[in-house]
């Protein structure tokens, strides 16, 4: 037994050794960055920054220098997240840490590891198979949401899942390389997420396999379904799920029409390519700029004989108001897409644009803190109306002429029917100003404090135009100088997004992303199910139009035979077996206060329910419900009294029952819900309502009135015949609902004769309104 204990001595022994070693192997990621553990995530991430620089395997022949990259990269990932930071200063390791060094190991080269596998014929070659290409182009799930889905609004985001010990990953490598060749310099980011760490985005990305690429374009996602294989298949995936038609191909006819529709205040783009289909590069660059310019793929050599295209070269014109001339072209024979980016984005607003949306905005007149760099916009009011177009093209005029018109002022103009809020917050307080076709120049403070002045004259095209531009020149020239401040100020919100989709248009959207989402999961193996999923749909709506149908001519038929019942000579309804007395619900008014009350023969009685306007839907269904078994009760009426009309006759009705005169304070609110029975003939009623139970010993009720209305107020729903330890205990609140619960119960008590009566010496008045 002895020899067993040391064994098991030295097998803990040895487990000991074995993680000591491995803590050692994973290092110290405070070690690695070269900071102290108190350090702040800014002296992190500047300690990151460079050791990233020195380290980085393009800046550096050190044949470690790839390991030592990993490495710096990790302990930046784990002090750079707050909670595995928190865990490995508590625990001294976490989670994490299992996963980031041992993998590479089992990936490097020797020979006892190609001998194992190059006997089963499965040589890898590690140099450009190895898995650390995937784990320096790794995101997590934080990464993800807070950067490729905002970035992937402009720029087409593959995302390639992967794990430890997945050979089709490894596969795959050589592939995802040249995806990257290819795609980056047109403008694709290409990243990877290792699945094993980051679980739950797998999940929710619907990752159906490893390895899986899927792409995100404006923050949907599409799955690539077909094996990584082939490069081309993935970058026809790519232009297949881009925009639909974000490039239309332009005819002759159509060019006309495509130039002048700048009124959407995009700027208008031409591409003309030497090949009938056009290039990647230009759809991801349309993709980019969409919001701010609209191309179109020119297939007519009569345009490009009007614009001196040549024909071997790939060529960009990019056009403002002015259609007969571009403002800027470009011809190459491949044109790099970062020139290309460059072009557009300095030409990506017209002569004169339209602050339609707080993006616009930002770009023409950003906000300066410092006065001698301060710029300014002049913006002209106007509003959508053709009338208007002259104004605008007489200010579009001045702006392409003005001296002023460089990086320090900006011309623009704003619909003030679009723009209300923002154009009346710079109307100043207390003054009155008609901002149509009127000049406001705005200076901004920060993103809400704007500093404006307005000018004084109208910008009118027929007359004084020559002296509004003198003082409008004049006012300019006076607000650069840095001496000078501008009138007033106001703090605004920001403008309204005006090519914002509206509540259809992303209906629209979703259901057709939805659709393509179906789409392209169905195979062949699911297209037979989904057939018979729709079939027994349709079937099913079929059935139940055809039932649906069969009722209502069954409901046709039974309303002929009471037509033909009622213009019959049998006016005995119970001689009809098939009738069905109705139940007519009575309003309490003046003029049939006699009808319902006074005038009742002996042993008629009236049931009548207290509600307000309100209350009417809510309590005249359950009213109905609760009565409708006694309709054919001959001696019975039923009717409802609006407490607004009948409030004085209702506390004078309650003051006649008191042993004593008293003056009663009813809330009319309180008596909503309230159901009374009125014997007209022997002059008493009966009283029922949900919050307020009678007592069983009608003794003791009798004696409490008096206690009750001198302890409690009628204010708080107190009525009479009710006690106050009842009210006390139940002061909950019911909602209106619930307020006729307990009325069929308080039905079979009253006709049982079971419930409090309260005699009258004569009916009052029911008021004339």
């Amino acid at each position: 037994m002895k020899w067993m204990s040391k064994f098991w001595i030295y097998c803990g022994y040895i487990s000991v050794c074995l993680l000591l070693n491995a803590l050692a192997e994973l290092g110290n990621p405070y070690e690695i960055l070269g900071v102290h553990r108190k350090a702040t995530q800014v002296e992190i991430r500047k300690a990151y920054k460079q050791l990233a620089k020195e380290w980085h395997p393009d800046k550096t022949k050190d044949p470690s220098a790839e390991e030592r990259f990993v490495s710096i990269k990790q302990a930046y990932e784990l002090l750079s997240d707050p909670e595995r930071r928190k865990k490995y200063d508590d625990k001294g390791i976490t989670e994490d840490d299992f996963y980031n060094k041992p993998e590479h190991p089992p990936f490097q080269t020797n020979n006892a590891f190609d001998d194992i596998f190059g006997s089963h014929g499965a040589h890898f070659n590690f140099q450009e198979n190895d898995i650390t290409f995937f784990h320096k182009l790794s995101i997590t799930a934080r990464q993800y949401d807070k950067l490729i889905v905002p970035k992937s609004e402009k720029t087409p985001h593959l995302i390639f899942f992967y794990t430890d010990w997945c050979f089709a990953c490894l596969q795959t490598a050589p592939y995802c390389r040249k995806l990257i060749d290819k795609l980056e310099p047109l403008g694709v980011n290409f990243v990877t997420v290792h699945s094993g760490k980051e679980s739950l985005l797998a999940r929710r990305l619907n990752i159906h396999s490893i390895p899986c690429i899927v792409l995100v374009l404006d923050g949907n996602v599409f799955v690539y379904k077909e094996t990584i294989t082939s490069v081309q298949k993935i970058i026809e995936f790519l232009r297949n799920k881009l925009p639909y038609k974000l490039v239309p191909k332009l005819k002759n006819d159509d060019v006309g029409e495509f130039l002048n529709g700048w009124e959407d205040n995009r700027v208008r783009g031409l591409i003309f390519e030497p090949r009938q289909i056009t290039r990647l590069r230009y759809i991801v660059t349309a993709y980019h700029f969409r919001h701010r310019v609209a191309f179109g793929f020119v297939d007519s050599q009569e345009i490009r004989r009007k614009y001196q295209v040549p024909q071997d070269m790939d060529t960009v014109l990019l056009f403002n108001e002015n259609t007969s001339s571009p403002m800027a072209s470009l011809s190459m024979k491949d044109i790099p897409t970062s020139t290309l980016h460059h072009i557009v984005s300095s030409n990506q607003y017209l002569a004169l644009p339209r602050l339609s949306s707080q993006e616009v905005l930002d770009a023409l007149c950003p906000c300066e803190w410092n006065k001698p760099r301060k710029r300014l916009c002049v913006v002209l009011v106007t509003k959508t109306s053709s009338s208007h177009d002259p104004h605008r093209q007489s200010f579009r005029i001045y702006a392409q002429n003005s001296p002023y018109n460089t990086e320090k002022v900006r011309f623009a103009y704003i619909y003030h029917d679009k723009q209300a809020e923002f154009v009346n917050s710079l109307i100043p307080e207390g003054e009155f100003v008609e901002p149509l076709l009127r000049i406001v120049i705005l200076w901004r403070r920060d993103t809400s404090h704007i500093k404006y002045e307005w000018i004084t004259d109208k910008w009118e095209w027929e007359t004084n135009l020559n002296q509004t531009t003198q003082k409008l020149d004049s006012t300019i020239s006076r607000l650069l100088r840095s001496s000078e401040a501008l009138t007033y100020e106001a703090f605004v919100n920001d403008l309204f997004d005006e090519h914002a989709k509206g509540i259809i248009g992303r209906i629209v959207a979703r259901v057709r992303t939805f659709l393509e989402s179906i789409y392209d999961d169905l195979g062949k193996d699911q297209i037979l199910p989904a057939l018979s999923i729709i079939g027994t749909i349709i079937f099913i709506l079929a059935v139940g139009y055809f039932m649906a149908y069969l009722v209502r001519l069954e409901e046709e038929s039974i309303q002929q035979q009471k037509a033909k019942a009622k213009s019959g000579n049998n006016n005995n309804d119970s001689s009809n077996p098939s009738y069905q007395p109705e139940l007519r619900l009575h309003e309490l008014r003046a003029e049939k206060y006699n009808g319902l009350v006074r005038l009742l023969k002996p042993g008629c009685r009236t049931i009548l329910l207290v509600l307000d306007m309100q209350s009417r839907q809510q309590l005249i269904p359950p009213f109905h419900k609760s009565v409708w078994p006694y309709r054919k009760n001959k001696t019975l009426m039923f009717s409802y009294m609006y407490i607004e009309r009948g409030l004085s006759w209702y506390k004078e009705l309650l003051q006649l029952s008191l042993p004593e005169e008293r003056e009663l304070n009813i809330n009319p609110r309180n008596c909503v819900g309230t159901v009374l029975s009125l014997n007209g003939h022997r002059k008493y009623f009966c009283m029922f309502h949900a919050k307020h139970t009678e007592r069983k010993s009608k003794s003791k009720h009798r004696a409490k009135i008096t206690k009750k209305f001198d302890e409690k107020d009628c204010e708080s729903g107190t009525f009479i015949g009710f006690d106050s330890e009842s009210s006390e205990s139940e002061e909950e609140l019911l909602l209106q609902e619930n307020l006729l619960d307990g009325l069929p119960n308080w039905l079979d008590r009253l006709f049982e004769g079971t419930t409090q009566r309260y005699h009258i010496n004569y009916w009052p008045e029911f008021p004339n309104k």
